[in-house]
């Protein structure tokens, strides 16, 4: 049992591991100079991350899936700068296709995660 509850949501875990993945390519952009790039990724990916963490300390789960919703639209923000990314050729097409194997599948995590939250 973790000392939090977000610890023990998966969607939380698989938010850390995707939260890793943007901050190398944030440290990518920042490589090249684009530093506001890497400010915007990480910033994107800690609120997919801190959200379900903040989120899970609600009172109720009408509120926490409030705040999963925002992580929800963070993921849609992290997926468009990776797009920019691609296109400023800071990563290529095969980043993009790795961290987008991670992130549609946590989107859709914390979808259903919220379905259940609100019934």
């Amino acid at each position: 049992m973790a000392d939090f509850r977000f610890e023990d949501l998966e969607i939380w875990q698989d938010a850390n591991e995707v939260t890793d993945f943007l901050f190398d390519y944030a440290d990518k952009a920042e490589e090249k100079k684009y530093f506001k790039f890497a400010e915007q990724l990480r910033a994107a990916a800690m609120s997919i991350f801190n959200n379900i963490a903040e989120g899970s300390g609600s009172f109720s789960d009408r509120e926490f899936a409030s705040f999963l919703n925002i992580s929800r639209r963070s993921v849609f923000e992290s997926a468009n700068i990776i797009h920019i990314f691609l296109r400023r050729k800071i990563i290529n097409h095969d980043e993009k296709k790795a961290i987008f194997s991670k992130l549609i599948p946590l989107s859709k995590k914390i979808t259903n995660f919220r379905k259940t939250l609100i019934h």
